[in-house]
Formats: C-alpha cells, sequence, structure tokens
C-alpha cells in the first residue's frame, strides 16, 4: 500500500470520527490504568459493568488497596481471569503508593514494571491519558493492518512498528481508536462488513464481501 492511499484513509477515518477515544469508561489517569488492565481476554462492555460498581467506592490506588484483595475480587468476578487479576491490581496499586506517591507515571519503562501491564497497556495509558502519540496494538489493530495491508506484520510488534513508521505525525494521537473502533465495527474478525466500510476502495482485502 503507497502513502498517497494510507493518508486517505486516515483522512476518511478522521471525517467520520474527528475525536475518537476508548471505550472503557474511566474519568482518570488511574481508573484508566485498571480498566485496560481488566480488558485483558474482557470485553469493554464487560469492564465497564464492572467498573461502575468499583470506581464509586475506590477509585485511587490507596482505596484499592484498602479495599482488599476479596474486596477487589467481589467487583470484579464477572471479568475473565478476575483472580491473576485481583492481584495484579493489588501488586500495581502497591507500587503506585509507595514508587510513584499514587499516581500514574508518565513513563513507559515505569508503567512496563506495574503487574499484568505490558507494552500495549502502556501505550493505551500514554496515548489516552496523557496524549502520546503511541500505537496500542490490540487483535483488532493487528487483523485491520493486515488484511487492509495498510500496516502488514507477522507480529505485534512488528505491526506497531510499521504504523509507527507509516502513519504521518499529525494522525498518530487518534490512529489507534480508529483501527480498534474499525476492526471492532466494520472489518470484524469472521466475515467483514464490507458493503458499509468506509474505505473499501482503498482496502486491499481481495475477499471483500458484500455484506453490510
Amino acid at each position: 500500500m503507497n502513502k498517497q492511499k494510507r493518508v486517505e484513509i486516515l483522512e476518511r477515518l478522521r471525517a467520520n470520527n474527528p475525536n475518537p477515544t476508548t471505550e472503557l469508561e474511566y474519568s482518570s489517569s488511574f481508573e484508566l490504568l485498571i480498566a485496560v488492565l481488566l480488558s485483558a481476554q474482557a470485553t469493554d462492555v464487560g469492564v465497564n459493568k464492572a467498573t461502575r460498581k468499583l470506581f464509586p467506592v475506590a477509585n485511587t490506588p490507596q482505596a484499592i488497596l484498602d479495599l482488599g484483595l476479596e474486596g477487589v475480587k467481589e467487583y470484579i468476578k464477572t471479568i475473565g481471569l478476575f483472580n491473576s487479576k485481583a492481584e495484579n491490581m493489588m501488586k500495581t496499586c502497591a507500587i503506585l503508593v509507595n514508587e510513584h506517591h499514587g499516581e500514574v507515571p508518565e513513563n513507559r519503562e515505569a508503567l512496563e514494571a506495574l503487574p499484568g501491564v505490558g507494552r500495549k497497556t502502556a501505550n493505551v495509558v500514554l496515548n489516552t491519558a496523557f496524549g502520546w502519540p503511541t500505537i496500542a496494538v490490540d487483535t483488532h489493530i493487528f487483523r485491520v493492518s493486515n488484511r487492509t495491508k495498510f500496516a502488514p506484520g507477522k507480529t505485534v510488534r512488528a505491526v506497531e512498528d510499521r504504523l509507527e513508521k507509516v502513519i504521518p505525525a499529525e494522525f498518530k494521537v487518534d490512529a489507534h481508536h480508529w483501527f480498534i473502533l474499525h476492526g471492532r465495527y466494520t472489518c470484524i474478525a469472521r466475515k467483514p462488513r464490507c458493503g458499509s466500510c468506509i474505505i473499501e476502495d482503498l482496502c486491499e482485502f481481495k475477499e471483500k464481501t458484500s455484506d453490510d
């Protein structure tokens, strides 16, 4: 795919959704961090249902610690892998309190050092909470990048590096939200809805469908 086509794709996605953001509900960088930590192998809808009950009770690292491990589990038990996620939450909150004055660090290395926080989660927090031009590659972005040929790669990191290289600076802050939403609602895994896709004519997927 050439540069001109990529820019046209990004311009259309921007025109369709000028101010994209995550579908996770949050009101602080800490709430976002916890929501993203909980979202691994879970839906945003499922995470939001749990955090709507959790955050009014505990939405700071110290408050989560005060709730205790079993207390946290009660709020997130509807989410997949909740036992390990609860343990990671407690460990993460302890580090935030003891090493970062209870604040979420605006620093990749510090974020990736938190239990349960990998590169993707760090990218989401840096981008969505702090406005960094990072691109968090999840399953949707990986699929869209490869299927459309926008930024093909065999691994998540390869796709991230390719996207970093080919996306012009003016689009970088919003790009990963556009791609996630496109993958979640249009370029879906089993049968993409090519018939209602705003970039169908620019996409280089050879097995397009007529589905809306």
